[in-house]
């Protein structure tokens, strides 16, 4: 078991050990468990210890003889010293000469490798050595003791089990395909009436080109319904891989569920669009070929949403498989015979032809419209029908045979996308982890060695006696005189009192439906207490207690709720506008934006937070001592990363979090469990920077909890809280805790504390509820009737009242810097977050290149061929597929991105650096260089490769139009995630809407076959704005006559509703898109919040 006490306190994490080791002892089996700091009552549980360092076992043995191996080596564990703490800390170069007991000899650093060598020749060692090296007896073995069988249970029961699960998932995943269902049939109400019967004529091959483009919009629709398949399918990957490595079950049994079990809500799917569509759009009205149609398109949806899931576990991330994925998809799409004919295609991507899905899909499905009765009548001067020269004039095969040729190779392609699902799961591996924690141990000096290294052991500043009360007054203006020296820049040292402190929510739905009465759940219920400069308090309690709901209330970050209650600073109601320009908060998640270093962190957060009357080099002065204090010089140029995913690890995080605050000179710093997630060590480290922080004279308040005896006993005051949000103490702990020890052993009944006993862990174990009941004690009713209690108040009631010749908080403006220096500032942060995500930036690049080049090479020289219509339906066909792939991809890419720096946005907006506009502008104008690049790279290869016509007016146009088009794509992108809780929803939003833009783009049908009803959103649609620019400047001028004998200008004008004149109109229109994208995106930005506190 790895690490399982991280989150819980350490009363908790006693009773879960002390469990397992009465199941280990009465069951006979074995336990390995990995604790980061246990508390030493929880370490007396364990029978053995196994001790690591650099890679190397220290020692592996029984817990008795530990401290007697390291005393052989000249080391001792003081008396009020945790011991698993001192075993992580002997080892250590910077903590080990602290534990050297020898005084008659000189201290020398003692290695790892030395630690190891001695312990092979130390009793413990010499013995386990010898049982490794005797041979196993395995006549001693238990005949059960090895399984024959490489599952649990046999293949029947495998499949059941999973067949089982799979079923639950899909039963509490249900909204998904509820939405779905919704969405299917909302586009298939707008395709049947974009398509009605009474406008859908069958006279001529025009007609028939109408309804081609209702075909190849249906397979489209059910072939993209499931790419929802590709981002349920990761998600579910690493689950997947850890129960596939302890051998639950093999790939195959996971696999086959996921194919069988969703065919019936396929059926559904399917028949929602078949039976909404097909007799209102006017296709053949016979059963046989209505029956036919549900079935060709049931096995398109039956592959593709095999084909999403063999994608996403050969892609195994998100970035890889969408990327890839929209390749490949591209690939299927360009060649399925309607955006290149099948007379088109070059011969070197005839293999793409013949190997597409698409293309078998399509033809299948066009064979059964066009061989139907109500287009075998025959045109005038023509020998063969009209259905067959429909499918003539568009490259497809005029034979009935097609269809089942096109369902037999569909339900192929469903096995084989299936097999390469099983096959991808069983042989491929999760993607490794690559997180570098650099190490910050240096080679240090003799003279470190000789004299300690550089850091000591943590002392408290706490002061004992009967005179605490009135220390505790004192020590506040005392801290501002003395505690400053070393500051670059001066501050002002303020307390925060909070009297009678009440937060409730609304009563939740689930605790209603179980009985429970009222409107409102209470979380705080009157607690009162003061934090002032110079003091560090623990805020403890177990988990649940409302620890962080009250550091949310005092900060001012709660987002809803009910707050009763006065809070003062420095003697003055808070106001949050003013406080917020004082105070840091020094979150658990440790929040930053990845790209940047941990330097330019820091830089930032001086730059926008710290007075503009401070210049720069008085700033740069003080990032660089803060940097000292907190001891992150070694890692000044690290990227903080992503957490548990790459970067800084968890320690070094929690260093530049309290770093990034205290850049901002504040005067009161909350932290919410800095040493949540650490070892013992890194641990210290942390508490080493938080003390060196309130020896400056700050306010520290601190949440905490599995703290060890030493970092316990490093806080001056305790405010302690009970489950129900109810103080049960609050004062100080005094020498080895002896003030917190004395007050509670007062209390009839309750235990005394024993010798080596960690008191935060007594203290949490004698005020549970469960002693409470039997004792028959209110512990919140015993504080309120105490001096201490009595003491507090008065304490409270003094530093409510405003000091002598002091003034409120007050600051000319509400933010530090002017809004011109917000938005440098922010534009510089997004440069360098940009500049070092490669996964965005350089995979967007690529992948542009690669369309381009598949692009170039499908459409190869066909800017230059005008002969026929279907010379010109394949030029706009090229358009309309590079502006929706190219566009969606971008959309698409960006929400992530933009999700994780929203989350950034959410911290740094709350703690006063900037306001939302300053972000909105930074965000958007970082991507006009990089969408710049991209279609200068894109256009410049297609241009030359298709050979549109080289003037500089058109090949300007076409930038023009791209550039614009990928911009507003982009921007939406952007948009949907602002206006969404998370980039999921948005991306499951937006690509309702990317169907809609398809529909309407002008492609699929034509603006003049537009119903009047709709044609108003082919007016609000920017792909057919888009297109419109794109295909009037290239060859809306064009006076060439085609094989109709009309003009390539007339025909343009006839089929599509273009005109060239209506060029600029079309610029202006697709400038105007990006304005109103981006203001939507700063409009939502500034007034949503999706963060619930």
């Amino acid at each position: 078991m790895d690490e399982i006490s991280t989150g819980l306190d350490s009363s908790t994490t006693f009773q879960i050990v002390n469990s397992l080791g009465q199941y280990v002892h009465i069951l006979n089996g074995t336990a390995v468990i990995s604790l980061l700091h246990p508390a030493p009552e929880t370490y007396d549980l364990f029978d053995d210890i196994i001790l690591i360092s650099d890679g190397q076992i220290v020692y592996q043995g029984p817990r008795e003889y530990v401290l007697e191996f390291f005393k052989s080596m000249g080391f001792e564990c003081p008396a009020r010293k945790g011991v698993a703490d001192f075993l992580q800390e002997v080892t250590s170069r910077k903590d080990q000469m602290q534990y050297w007991a020898r005084r008659d000899e000189p201290y020398r650093f003692i290695t790892v490798t030395e630690f190891v060598e001695a312990f092979q020749l130390f009793h413990v060692g010499q013995r386990l050595g010898d049982e490794l090296g005797t041979p196993f007896d395995s006549a001693k073995n238990h005949p059960a003791a090895l399984t024959t069988e490489k599952y649990g249970v046999n293949k029947k029961e495998l499949v059941k089990a999973s067949f089982s699960r799979e079923y639950l998932l899909m039963k509490r995943n249900s909204f998904v395909y509820i939405f779905k269902f919704i969405q299917l049939s909302v586009m298939a109400i707008i395709t049947m009436t974009l398509f009605p019967r009474t406008k859908m004529h069958k006279h001529s091959i025009i007609d028939g080109g109408i309804y081609t483009g209702a075909l190849f919009f249906a397979v489209n629709m059910i072939m993209f319904n499931g790419i929802s398949e590709l981002s349920m399918t990761i998600a579910k990957l690493p689950v997947f891989y850890k129960q596939r490595d302890l051998l639950f079950y093999p790939a195959w049994s996971y696999a086959l569920p996921q194919w069988i079990l969703k065919i019936p809500i396929m059926f559904i799917e399917v028949g929602l669009w078949v039976f909404f569509t097909y007799y209102v759009i006017g296709f053949d009205p016979n059963a046989g070929r209505l029956f036919k149609q549900f079935f060709l398109l049931f096995l398109v949806n039956q592959m593709a949403s095999a084909l999403f899931r063999s994608i996403a576990a050969t892609g195994r991330t998100l970035v890889v498989a969408n990327t890839f994925g929209s390749l490949a998809l591209l690939i299927l799409f360009a060649l399925g015979g309607v955006v290149l004919s099948h007379d088109s295609v070059k011969k070197w991507w005839l293999w793409g032809y013949w190997t597409s899905p698409m293309m078998y899909a399509q033809n299948a499905i066009m064979v059964n419209e066009f061989l139907g009765n109500s287009w075998r009548h025959l045109l005038p001067h023509s020998n063969v029908s009209l259905g067959v020269a429909v499918l003539k004039s568009r490259g497809f095969f005029p034979h009935a045979y097609w269809y089942w040729l096109g369902a037999g190779a569909l339900f192929g392609f469903v096995l084989l996308f299936n097999f390469w699902f099983i096959l991808a799961l069983t042989f491929l591996n999760p993607v490794g982890k690559h997180q570098a924690i650099m190490a910050e141990e240096s080679e240090t000096t003799e003279h470190d060695n000789i004299t300690g290294g550089s850091h000591g052991t943590l002392q408290s500043n706490t002061e004992g006696g009967d005179e605490s009360i009135r220390r505790r007054m004192e020590i506040g203006s005392q801290s501002q005189g003395n505690m400053k020296k070393g500051m670059v820049l001066p501050f002002v040292p303020h307390s925060i009192t909070f009297d009678e402190i009440t937060y409730s929510v609304d009563m939740p739905q689930e605790m209603k439906a179980q009985g429970v009465e009222g409107d409102r759940l209470v979380l705080l219920k009157g607690v009162s207490g003061a934090f002032r400069p110079g003091i560090l308090t623990a805020l403890m309690g177990v988990s649940g207690a409302g620890k962080t709901t009250l550091m949310d209330v005092l900060a001012g970050r709660k987002t809803g709720g009910y707050i009763d209650g006065n809070i003062t600073v420095s003697g003055y109601p808070k106001k949050q506008e003013t406080f917020a320009r004082i105070f840091g908060y020094c979150e658990q998640n440790d929040i930053h934006s990845p790209n940047l270093t941990v330097s330019e962190s820091l830089v930032y957060s001086a730059w926008l937070r710290l007075n503009s009357d401070i210049d720069a080099e008085t700033r740069k002065r003080f990032v660089e001592q803060v940097m000292e204090l907190v001891e992150l010089n070694p890692l000044r140029k690290a990227l903080v990363g992503l957490p548990g995913i790459s970067g800084l690890s968890t320690e070094q995080r929690k260093r530049v979090t309290i770093a990034v605050e205290l850049v901002a000179n504040p005067s009161v710093i909350f932290m919410d469990e800095p040493t949540s997630g650490l070892d013992a060590r890194a641990a210290a480290v942390v508490m080493r920077t938080v003390r060196n922080t309130v020896d400056t004279g700050r306010t520290v308040v601190c949440t905490i909890h599995q703290p060890s005896i030493d970092i316990f006993e490093a806080f001056d005051e305790l405010f302690l809280l009970r489950r129900g949000g109810q103080e049960i103490y609050f004062g100080p702990l005094g020498q080895n805790s002896s003030h917190l020890i004395k007050y509670f052993e007062e209390i009839q009944g309750i235990s005394k504390i024993k010798d080596g006993y960690n008191p935060a862990t007594w203290m949490l174990e004698v005020t549970t509820t469960a002693q409470e009941m039997a004792l028959n004690v209110d512990f919140n009713e015993m504080y309120r009737n105490s001096e201490l209690y009595r003491g507090n108040k008065a304490l409270i009631q003094d530093l409510s009242t405003p000091a002598l010749g002091s003034r409120e908080l007050y600051f000319p403006t509400h933010y530090s810097q002017p809004f011109l220096i917000q938005c440098a500032a922010c534009l510089w942060k997004q440069h360098w977050s940009y500049w070092r995500n490669p996964s965005y930036t350089a995979v967007r690049f690529l992948f542009t290149v690669g369309i381009a080049l598949l692009f170039g090479s499908m459409f190869w020289n066909l800017g230059t061929k005008m002969n026929k219509q279907l010379d010109l339906l394949n030029a706009v066909g090229s358009m309309y597929a590079a502006v929706l792939f190219l566009g969606v991809q971008n959309a698409s890419s960006v929400q992530p991105v933009v999700d994780i720096e929203r989350t950034v946005f959410y911290r740094e907006r709350a703690t006063g650096m900037y306001s939302a506009m300053p972000y909105a502008f930074a965000q958007v104008l970082i991507e006009v260089p990089y969408i710049l690049v991209q279609v200068v790279v894109y256009g410049v290869i297609v241009y030359a490769m298709i050979q549109f016509e080289w003037t500089a007016a058109k090949f300007f146009w076409y930038l023009f139009f791209m550039f614009f088009t990928l911009f507003y794509f982009t921007l939406y992108g952007m948009m949907a995630v602002a206006i969404t809780p998370n980039f999921h929803i948005a991306s499951v939003i937006s690509s309702g809407f990317y169907g809609i833009w398809n529909l309407f783009s002008g492609f699929i049908i034509p603006r003049p076959r537009i119903p009047g009803w709709w044609r108003w959103y082919y007016w609000v649609c920017p792909v057919s704005w888009t297109l419109y620019g794109l295909i009037a400047s290239q060859f809306g001028d064009i006076k060439k006559e085609i094989e109709t004998g009309e003009t390539v200008e007339e025909f343009l004008r006839s089929y599509f509703g273009i005109r060239h004149d209506f060029v600029g109109e079309s610029a202006v229109v697709i400038v105007a898109f990006p304005v109103l994208f981006a203001f939507i995106f700063a409009f939502s930005v500034k007034s949503f919040n999706f963060q619930k506190r």
